[in-house]
């Protein structure tokens, strides 16, 4: 040990949440997770080597915080109540985490009521006192209160941001907060911090809090002056928030004279011990770093103290890719400084940003604008990022933010755009969103044919769809893939514009704040690209991007600014006729029950159906109302109720007028006369594309009434619709994925395949036994189970069973699929298309058997759907260009439902178009995959889409 101490005290919480964001779900041989434990073991072991090669510590120790609750949340109950709880399969690595410390033989230090912070000032200030320099591990911004030089016989305290690989001294500080760190907690006072929920002053940036600061001295100081001040948002704000500004600064002072749990001397380093460190990498099958043990290379602490360690391997059907050879060491980057964004208020900056952008050639793009609608917003503001924290906000159209301010400096939006354009435009520049299809709705609006374009949501898509935890499929927004992979918690719209009666506009945002917001969403976007794109190469995704998705997000684009003419009047003779007869059932359901009450009240028609009227089967909820859920009605209905049925036509009635016939009438734009949908690629677990605002995927099918909204949607005069569809697609591709020849045969010969079913199964074909077979080819791909078959066809569960041990024996393929792709799935984690999307199932092993079973039956369907869902979307993206080639570019595609897609043309263009559409479609698999069945493919034209099938 040398004369001169030196102390490192490591922000291990910071640790844990950066491991787990950077890592996807990995477990133990005993199916524990340990994702977030191998990253933060990775990660201690690079601090160990890298402090062991430079001028390293004496003594060091790991500090964590015990619980999520300290002295803080007495003073100020709101303390981090934004902060969501850890992620469920996080929770049990937080002990683990704590054995990796000290498998290190590294001291770890936690107490209750005290956050992590509080140990490391106090460990701080004590081992400064004595004259020992100390190194605090983080890049903390509250933790730079504690910088400073050496001082008489005091030792100095300076900061080690391993994100960056340096160094943070009161030089950094004062650069970072133009004040000296003795001063960064009023700053951080005045600013306050929606992370931890300290409200500070609302409306005062870090730009002003520090210049606040520099004029006055400290936050009393400012607080203090803030009376003989001109009038102004600011004065009003500092006197009427003082009482949140001094609590707040109460919240971010560190507590510097904590009982120290372990004396300093303890901490003293000599080697890191192989046996402890070599038994925790042995128990956790971390198998990569137990090799870098048994070479030497890049051993923690002082290699020459290190025994060679065993070779061991994770058992068998562990998720172990994460720590192995094949996966890519992700990016380190700075963490998030807002306060390093520019607001681009003239073309000569502009003209900059945009020369960087050209010669970088990528470059994370974001569009801020007046509404929600692509279709109707205005555009306000443009941000651009080229690197971390290298972010700008370019505002076109912001005003004042009250009676009293005036409109501030910004570009001109025509000449702005003028100068964007070859950049948006450029073959040589990748332009990356987040949901960039938005931006190029709105951008298109205005000029600009924004190309090529990646998108980082639906990358997050393609790697990680129903990863989550929760089984879901969702998880893919900015704000969550932030969290998760960079472990920053993004600024929000309701953070910066308010809600209810305090909503603001965008455009009424001060720059700002607006550029805080603005920048941030490019910066993270930027970040996130860098984080998630080489993923795709390494895990197997490149293929479903590259060849489907990534291509389809122009496209798709395209078609919700093409949107769909809808007949107003026909609409509202619709709504006109539901309405009638809506009230009709009304009557008719009241006389049944006796009474008048509210039918859409579940709670009244409940207390009607089983206390008033007698009906058996009744149950109540946790909430003691009665459930009167469809499947209760239909089974009143089967009974013998007469009301049930009234009530069923009675919701479906007002379902379809509130949903379609009132809501399309609503949803017409008024500049273009039609109505566009927004399709998400993202919003389907198994890849389909999802309609909203309005939905049009959901429009019954083959109910009359679903046929007349159908009728209202219409051609413009000279033209006609045409509607081309995958017929059975998915029976197709079960009989191609399960290798059933029986099926294979029926297809190839274009026989009727329900009735094929049904010879095979009953031996005979009528009615009846064709309807069966129908229900029985579609549930069992569903995964059906022998109760769920029962109920649709109406029969007792042992029949059901038999029908399906008979199904299985007359196309044993299909069971051989069933039973292969679940036992895959329950050792992967995943499913898999024939063109390579996975669909993650976290629950497929679950020990709750109502998880275990959902995910069985989704795992079944989804190589399927998912592979039609791929097919139809490969077609969308060749059809236009097939039809150009053929000198039809007149025909536009307006809408996917489906397995169907729905086209606009003149008239005199249907025979033409016809045979390129189906060929398009037929052929939409190859090159990529050869499928032994023919698609089929149906189509239709006229006035209508109704007329169209």
């Amino acid at each position: 040990m040398s004369e001169k101490q030196h102390l490192y005290l490591v922000d291990g919480s910071a640790y844990i949440f950066r491991a787990y964001h950077r890592l996807p779900p990995l477990t133990n041989p005993t199916g524990i997770p340990v994702g977030a434990v191998y990253g933060y073991t990775t990660m201690l072991w690079k601090l160990a080597t890298d402090l062991d090669t430079a001028v390293g510590p004496t003594h060091l120790a790991v500090i964590l915080d015990k619980s999520s609750q300290s002295f803080r949340n007495d003073i100020y109950p709101e303390y981090k109540a934004n902060r969501p709880p850890p992620p469920e399969d996080l929770i049990p690595q937080f002990p683990l985490i704590r054995d990796a410390t000290r498998a290190f033989s590294l001291a770890c230090i936690e107490e209750e009521g005290l956050e992590a912070d509080d140990l490391i000032a106090s460990y701080a200030r004590s081992a400064a006192s004595r004259g020992w320099d100390v190194t605090i591990v983080s890049s903390d911004k509250d933790l730079m209160q504690l910088v400073g030089d050496r001082d008489g016989d005091t030792g100095a305290i300076d900061m080690l941001d391993t994100m960056k690989n340096s160094r943070i001294g009161m030089a950094e500080v004062e650069e970072k907060f133009g004040v000296l760190p003795s001063l960064v907690g009023d700053v951080l006072a005045l600013m306050g911090d929606s992370v931890d929920n300290i409200p500070g002053v609302y409306g005062v940036g870090p730009k002003t809090a520090t210049k606040l600061i520099q004029e006055h001295g400290s936050l009393t100081g400012a607080l203090d002056a803030a009376a003989a001040m001109k009038t102004s948002k600011l004065k009003e704000r500092l006197l009427e928030h003082r009482a949140m500004a001094e609590l707040s600064r109460v919240l971010v002072t560190l507590k510097e004279d904590c009982d120290l749990p372990i004396p300093i001397e303890d901490f003293a380093l000599d080697g890191v011990p192989p046996e402890p460190l070599t038994e925790f990498l042995q128990t956790h099958g971390f198998t990569s770093l137990l090799r870098r043990l048994d070479s030497g290379r890049g051993s923690p602490g002082r290699a020459n103290d290190l025994n060679p360690a065993k070779q061991v391997h994770a058992a068998a059907g562990t998720n172990s890719d994460a720590e192995g050879g094949s996966r890519q060491q992700l990016p380190e980057l700075p963490a998030i400084d807002r306060s390093a964004y520019v607001c681009v208020q003239d073309m000569d900056m502009l003209r900059q940003w945009i020369g960087r952008a050209m010669a970088l050639r990528v470059v994370a793009i974001d569009t801020e604008t007046s509404a929600l609608d692509a279709m109707q917003a205005d555009l306000v503001g443009i941000s651009l990022g080229l690197g971390a924290n290298d972010a700008c906000y370019i505002p076109f159209a912001h005003g004042g933010h009250d009676l009293l301010s005036d409109t501030p400096q910004q570009v001109d939006r025509e000449e702005a755009l003028a100068a964007l354009k070859p950049l948006l435009e450029s073959d040589a520049v990748i332009k990356v969103g987040q949901n960039i299809k938005y931006d190029l709705n709105i951008l298109a609006r205005y000029g600009a044919k924004v190309s090529p374009v990646d998108d980082t949501m639906v990358i997050s898509f393609d790697l990680d769809a129903g990863r989550s935890m929760d089984g879901i499929g969702g998880g893919h927004g900015m704000d969550e893939l932030s969290q998760r992979h960079l472990g920053h918690t993004t600024l929000t719209f309701k953070d910066i514009c308010g809600s209810g009666k305090k909503l603001i506009p965008f455009g009424q945002v001060p720059l700002d704040r607006a550029t805080e917001y603005a920048a941030e969403d490019a910066d993270v976007t930027w970040r996130l690209y860098q984080h998630l794109k080489p993923r795709l190469a390494i895990e197997g995704g490149t293929r479903v991007y590259e060849r489907v998705d990534r291509p389809l997000i122009e496209v798709v684009a395209g078609m919700e600014r093409e949107g769909v003419k809808v007949d107003r009047a026909s609409l509202a003779k619709l709504s006109e006729g539901f309405a009638v007869e809506i009230s009709k059932l009304e009557q008719d359901i009241h006389a049944l029950a006796g009474r008048e009450f509210t039918i859409g009240s579940p709670k009244q028609l409940g207390d009607v159906l089983f206390d008033t009227l007698g009906y058996k089967g009744g149950r109540k909820g946790k909430s003691g109302q009665y459930s009167t859920d469809q499947a209760i009605l239909e089974k009143l209905a089967d009974q013998g109720a007469p009301i049930a049925n009234k009530v069923l036509e009675y919701r479906q009635l007002s379902k379809l007028k509130s949903t379609y016939t009132d809501a399309l009438q609503a949803a017409i734009n008024p500049r273009t006369g039609r109505v566009h949908t927004s399709y998400s690629l993202v919003g389907a677990q198994t890849g389909r594309l999802s309609s909203t605002d309005p939905n049009l995927q959901n429009i019954p099918i083959r109910t009359a009434i679903g046929r007349q909204i159908r009728e209202s949607f219409v051609a413009e005069l000279g033209n006609v619709l045409l509607a081309a569809d995958y017929s059975q697609i998915e029976l197709r591709l079960a009989a191609h994925m399960a290798d059933v020849p029986t099926l294979k045969e029926a297809f190839a010969e274009g026989q009727d395949i329900h009735a094929r079913t049904a010879q095979e199964m009953f031996g005979t074909v009528d009615r009846d036994t064709r309807a069966q077979a129908k229900t029985i080819n579609f549930a069992i791909l569903y995964g059906i189970s022998r109760w769920g078959l029962a109920g649709r066809l109406g029969v007792e569960a042992d029949e059901a069973q038999a029908m399906i041990d008979t199904y299985f024996q007359r196309f044993p393929g299909i069971q051989r699929y069933i039973v292969t792709t679940l036992e895959s799935v329950r050792e992967r984690g995943y499913s898999e298309t024939l063109f390579g999307r996975k669909t993650w199932f976290p629950r497929i092993n679950s020990k709750n058997p109502n998880e275990r079973q959902g995910s069985e039956r989704a795992a079944i369907n989804a190589p399927i759907q998912g592979t039609s869902a791929d097919i139809i979307k490969r077609a969308m993206v060749r059809m236009l260009p097939a039809l150009r080639d053929e000198g039809l570019g007149n025909v536009r595609m307006l809408l996917q439902v489906h397995d169907e897609l729905v086209f606009e043309l003149p008239e005199g263009d249907v025979e033409a178009a016809k045979p390129v559409i189906e060929a398009v479609m037929a052929g939409a698999a190859l090159p990529a995959v050869e499928l032994d069945v023919p698609l089929g493919i149906e189509i239709g034209s006229g006035p209508s889409w109704g007329a169209a099938h």
